[in-house]
């Protein structure tokens, strides 16, 4: 039996993740038919047969300053990359996320071996900025899987590549992220509520935000005498983060580790969160939010003028409309954002209302159905012919 050949390029650690669950699904669906990785990939891939074309640590690299210093290995080994799937001719290149480089490979790939079809995994957000991305990938990627409901119609009418919604990886989480009845009762109480403090993954982000954020709970913990505060942090902006909140008249409890994120989550009754990734995983967590983006002024000048969104955050965008206040800049101040989270935390229509919207959310994400890995693979397996995908 000929073996399934799988190109695999994966940028970051939360690529390998999903490769890792595509490679279990892909698995599961050819049964007994051997499967060769090659390409790029970590965090447990090379254990699962991956033979790495070059080490991941080579093009894990976030912003401008580090992009521009490590740029001519960057170019190097996009080169590298494409050259070695070229010759691995495998059935099917997948590249997770990391737009980047990824998409940059993948025109490499599709210049040196036309046949081979390429699937990009997790849909670049061309629906927010540099729109003009969509149709220059569409001659090199043949299918997009998205995370995302509303992607696949901001795709074709930005005149991208064909896009399927798959489901987003959170939906395989939901149980572990909603409360037991012991918590929803902990969670249920006014008076002594806990709250999420969320400022974000960028350092640029945790600067600016931590700041007015201490200020926000300083006045909640004034109405709310008994309010509580965790501030879940990873272990490489651990250090900066407790740094900054030292400074905050009211002490929030440093979180750390993905269990004790976890059950923070199923334990807090509202949040306060930097406006990115983490309002939709708050949505899905059922926990009424107030989100909040400061940076540079030319950071919010530039966004300002690339950005052509009514709303930034996902929930709103899934629903679309506006449920999750959102404070940008100048209008995040401690007033509004203490205001509006006091309303969160309180019985009311506020409260109520943004609980109504996330079973909405719930709705439309488990319309791809449960298994966001097997929907990839399918999707992906789709584009072959039947010879190859069985």
């Amino acid at each position: 039996m000929r073996p399934f050949r799988l190109g695999v390029i994966a940028g970051e650690a939360s690529g390998d993740a999903l490769a890792l669950r595509f490679l279990a699904a892909l698995r599961e669906r050819l049964g007994d038919r051997p499967i060769e990785l090659c390409g790029v990939g970590d965090h447990g891939l090379p254990e699962a047969g991956l033979r790495p074309l070059f080490p991941q640590a080579d093009i894990a690299v976030m912003g401008f300053g580090p992009v521009i210093a490590r740029l001519p290995l960057l170019l190097r080994r996009m080169e590298d990359a494409a050259r070695g799937i070229a010759a691995f001719e495998p059935d099917l290149l997948l590249t997770i996320d990391s737009p980047d480089f990824c998409l940059r490979v993948a025109k490499k790939v599709r210049a040196r071996a036309p046949s081979i079809p390429i699937v990009h995994w997790v849909c670049p957000s061309v629906w927010a900025w540099r729109s003009g991305r969509a149709r220059r990938m569409a001659p090199h990627v043949d299918r997009i899987l998205a995370l995302l409901p509303f992607e696949p119609a901001a795709l074709a009418r930005l005149h991208g590549p064909e896009t399927i919604y798959v489901g987003h990886p959170l939906m395989e989480r939901l149980d572990e992220m909603r409360p037991d009845a012991d918590e929803q009762r902990r969670r249920d109480d006014a008076g002594r509520p806990l709250v999420l403090v969320l400022p974000g993954s960028r350092r640029s982000e945790i600067h600016h935000l931590m700041p007015v954020f201490g200020e926000a709970v300083a006045k909640v913990a004034a109405v709310v005498p008994g309010a509580r505060f965790a501030l879940p942090a990873v272990p490489r902006l651990q250090a900066m983060i407790a740094e900054a909140a030292a400074r905050w008249p009211v002490g929030p409890e440093i979180v750390t580790g993905d269990a004790a994120k976890l059950a923070a989550f199923r334990g807090a009754r509202a949040a306060l969160a930097a406006s990115g990734t983490v309002t939709l995983e708050l949505a899905l967590s059922q926990i009424p939010t107030v989100a909040a983006y400061r940076g540079a002024n030319w950071e919010a000048f530039l966004a300002r003028r690339l950005v052509k969104l009514p709303s930034v955050i996902l929930p709103n965008l899934i629903l679309g409309r506006s449920i999750v206040p959102e404070f940008i800049q100048e209008e995040a101040t401690a007033e509004a954002l203490s205001s509006h989270l006091l309303a969160a935390l309180a019985e009311g229509d506020k409260r109520q209302e943004q609980l109504d919207g996330f079973i909405e959310v719930e709705t439309i994400m488990r319309s791809a159905g449960p298994s966001p890995a097997a929907n990839a693979v399918a999707a992906a397996l789709a584009l072959l012919p039947s010879e190859q995908a069985g």
